[in-house]
């Protein structure tokens, strides 16, 4: 009987657990955790996003996703990391801490750095831009930067043939989401043309606009200081998705305002966060294949999971230093928090930990499907946009009511993913060990 599990036989399998670290060696294994990173690193957005439509502050938020992504990164170092003896071409977790490898730590390091630049910035793009097309633009644009820098570093092992037409599939994508988000923009702005007085409204809500960007009442401040939730009770709570009457209420509720605001304003922050995603890949890259020869001769390269175990904890530094920086000089017109709001708001604590569990585990998931089927590859995991497009439509009512125009858009710019997807996940090659 064939007991065949995709990385070889049972027999085989728990061997290697016992003998050696575990590392996934071939495609099928490799494509199974691209598949499951794929979920994860699709849902987690979805989760944050929901806390803000719920009136929680972005930087109490990303402050507890940040203290469970790095404790996923703690955990993988400490079981896949450290099955196992150390060996002297691939040392388990805890003998690389000693090792000369400082310049692969840094690569490491600075591929935490702008993939926590990139999920700061895209939590903030979320309000203005929607779920879907934030996630479709920077996914795209991580692709079509991040693949191809991939490809070389990986010495060619994808085919090229295949690989770049997919790239070039996601670089449509962009100008599709770009349209998708202009589209709806104009949908909105209709319906709350309609609702004119409702809308007039809402200046008592927001005060001044300022730039584009609507600033709330500083009379929040004294609700925040006091640990209490500073969400905003809406007359009509259950309107129909896509009314005027349901923006004007998820405006009332949500911590970000943005009716009013300047359409390119979520788009600069959107092909931002793009930039950041771009580059993390091919850092994490170098950190451990060295293609470049930084390593001093015999010093071993680091493994994935000790190169992981790095990239977050700069991740999480930097998200730390910068939200703490927020609650008290806050961006975007949010209001002033402090760090014992923080500490009392237990107002979705428990999602916002669930989401940083998420995405560490998908990116850690990632990282070990690419160094077995080359990164370029496993930059299929992009493709995340068709998870969260799903739960924006399911649990926020993107684009319902919308205009014609606008759900042929939305309609091809997934097709153009489905099939970047797919031809990206064909063109997997196998690294040489």
């Amino acid at each position: 009987m064939d007991t065949s599990i995709g990385f070889g036989t049972l027999d085989s399998f728990f061997s290697n657990q016992i003998l050696e670290m575990y590392v996934v060696e071939d495609k099928g294994g490799a494509i199974a955790l691209m598949l499951a990173a794929l979920l994860f690193l699709g849902t987690w957005p979805a989760v944050l996003t929901l806390l803000e439509r719920r009136g929680r502050l972005p930087q109490h938020t990303y402050l507890d996703y940040s203290i469970t992504n790095l404790l996923a990164a703690i955990l993988i170092a400490l079981t896949f990391g450290q099955i196992g003896d150390s060996k002297p071409n691939m040392p388990n977790f805890f003998t690389q801490l000693s090792q000369d490898n400082w310049s692969s730590i840094l690569f490491a390091m600075v591929g935490g750095i702008v993939l926590s630049l990139g999920n700061l910035a895209t939590q903030y793009a979320w309000a203005f831009v929607g779920l879907s097309v934030t996630e479709v633009i920077t996914s795209s644009i991580t692709v079509v930067i991040g693949t191809t820098m991939n490809y070389f570093l990986d010495d060619r092992i994808n085919k090229a043939e295949i690989l770049f037409p997919g790239v070039g599939c996601f670089l449509i994508a962009v100008c599709l989401g770009s349209a998708v988000h202009s589209s709806n923009s104009a949908d909105n702005n209709e319906k709350l043309g309609g609702s004119s007085t409702n809308y007039k409204d809402m200046s008592g809500v927001y005060g001044d606009n300022k730039n584009g960007i609507n600033e709330p009442k500083k009379d929040l401040e004294n609700n925040l200081d006091s640990g209490s939730n500073h969400v905003l009770t809406s007359k009509t709570e259950k309107a129909k998705a896509g009314t005027a009457e349901f923006l004007i209420e998820l405006e009332n509720r949500r911590s970000i305002k943005v009716i009013g605001s300047n359409i390119f304003l979520g788009l600069g922050i959107v092909f931002f966060a793009g930039i950041c995603f771009s580059l993390f890949s091919p850092a994490f890259n170098l950190a451990t294949n060295d293609q470049w020869h930084t390593l001093k001769k015999g010093v071993p390269h680091l493994v994935v999971y000790t190169a992981f175990f790095y990239f977050s904890v700069s991740c999480f530094i930097l998200a730390i230093a910068l939200n703490m920086i927020f609650l008290y000089k806050p961006i975007l017109g949010l209001p002033r928090s402090s760090l014992k709001a923080y500490v009392n708001d237990w107002n979705g604590r428990q999602w916002a930990l669930l989401a940083g569990l998420l995405c560490g585990f998908g990116n850690g998931f990632q990282f070990m499907g690419g160094q077995a089927a080359g990164y370029a590859a496993a930059d299929a995991v992009q493709a995340l946009p068709l998870v969260s497009t799903f739960w924006g439509v399911v649990l926020f009512g993107e684009y319902r009511r919308s205009s014609k125009k606008t759900y042929i858009l939305l309609v091809s710019m997934l097709s153009m993913f489905i099939v970047a997807v797919a031809v990206l996940m064909a063109s997997s090659g196998h690294r040489k060990a």
